[in-house]
């Protein structure tokens, strides 16, 4: 996690189905959609989670880098859409900086655009989201994690010797 992150934010399979469920229901009370464009790659998991709720068939892609697993970077398109966007639904797993979002509502400013996340600086750029978290927070996806140990939150220093007590 980067210095600037303080907290983190660790999001399971089931949480993000969930929350992309909620989406969903958030997402057919505007629509219907002509199609979905998710934003590759953390939009596509959360793409196919709506597309199957709302009944949306038609799914096409946004190829963008704008990360690694430390920090953001500049914002590359690899692959763009054509039009305007108008009855389009942009889903994307996280909105953070906005870097992103700008560069894609520029190339769809008619497109409803949907994230699953969002932080502050990047939540007037996008039109629907789920779940809000600090700017500071980094979020864990659970395609980037894997299972592992974590110490307890008082750690080995918090715990008192007690076998010489009884």
């Amino acid at each position: 996690m980067v210095d600037s992150y303080n907290k983190g934010f660790p999001v399971s399979w089931d949480q993000l189905h969930r929350d992309g469920r909620a989406l969903a229901w958030r997402l057919a009370e505007i629509g219907p959609f002509e199609g979905i464009a998710a934003i590759t790659r953390g939009g596509l998991v959360p793409a196919a989670i709506v597309a199957r709720e709302l009944d949306i068939r038609l799914v096409d892609t946004i190829c963008v880098t704008s990360y690694d697993h430390k920090d953001q970077s500049e914002v590359t398109v690899i692959k763009g859409m054509t039009g305007d966007g108008d009855g389009w639904l942009i889903i994307d797993d996280l909105v953070d900086t906005g870097k992103t979002a700008r560069v894609v509502r520029k190339m769809l400013p008619k497109a409803h655009f949907a994230c699953v996340y969002a932080k502050p600086l990047g939540k007037p750029l996008i039109d629907s989201y789920i779940t809000e978290v600090s700017q500071d927070t980094w979020i864990f996806f659970p395609w980037d994690t894997d299972l592992q140990f974590v110490p307890p939150i008082a750690g080995e220093e918090g715990r008192t010797n007690k076998s010489n007590d009884s």
